[in-house]
């Protein structure tokens, strides 16, 4: 199916207005240069984007219930009612519960073709710069199976920077997807994951409990020093929490 370039448009424009699984595995770009072909998707949509909290007790990452699906999200409340507060520390730990874009695309990496699809985790100044490719009429639907192009990124440090930042090129002209007779084109398609079961949905009762265990797992530390907390305050209850900073 070829790319919904109305969804692109709406999604650009949101991206730069608001400021703000199967076979496949989740592929890790390291340093250096790689070539990319990010491969069609069902729906037309090809770049997802999802919203996860981080910093919240031991959970690696969880999707947020508000910002994903609409749902209630007590990390979200306690986050807002923290940056509230208008002190630095509050603000400081507000904005490490907040919710983070993060997006995905399902690709294939040149030179591992035979690893199948994998799920490629990227920034939003990448993101951006993608749905932009994909208006541009001289690139179009970069997905396309025949008519496509693929990507060479560079992820390194500038001079200078702490951290490596990823560089995106187009090649200049098209390719077919599948190049190689070993591989069957249409069962990588068919392999790109459902994306809506890719990463685990939690409830916002769940969300309450992971919150509420990290607090606790915060005073239990604090307990054990000399040290105080603003924010300590012996209960179990996340509600009770919340309202203590009202």
């Amino acid at each position: 199916m070829a790319i919904n370039l109305s969804k692109m448009k709406e999604k650009l424009a949101a991206a730069q207005g608001n400021g703000k699984s199967g076979k496949s595995e989740f592929w890790k770009l390291t340093e250096g240069e790689h070539t990319v072909r990010i491969l069609p998707s069902q729906d037309g949509d090809p770049f997802k984007e999802y919203h996860f909290h981080y910093n919240v007790g031991k959970q690696n990452g969880f999707l947020c219930p508000k910002r994903n699906f609409g749902d209630d999200c007590p990390v979200c409340d306690f986050a807002t009612k923290l940056f509230n507060q208008g002190d630095t520390d509050s603000i400081n730990m507000a904005k490490k519960l907040f919710a983070r874009q993060r997006f995905f695309s399902p690709v294939i990496v040149r030179g591992e073709e035979k690893d199948g699809v994998r799920v490629w985790g990227y920034s939003k100044t990448v993101y951006q710069e993608l749905l932009s490719l994909v208006l541009n009429p001289d690139f179009g639907d970069i997905t396309d199976a025949d008519d496509g192009v693929d990507l060479v990124l560079k992820y390194a440090k500038d001079p200078g920077m702490l951290y490596p930042k990823t560089t995106l090129t187009p090649r200049r002209k098209s390719s077919p997807l599948c190049e190689d007779d070993d591989v069957d084109c249409k069962e990588l398609i068919d392999n790109v994951p459902d994306f809506d079961t890719l990463f685990e949905r939690k409830t916002s009762d769940e969300v309450a409990t992971i919150l509420d265990e990290a607090m606790n797992s915060d005073l239990d530390a604090e307990a054990n020093s000399e040290e105080t907390s603003k924010y300590a305050k012996p209960s179990n209850d996340v509600e009770a929490a919340l309202n203590e900073l009202l």
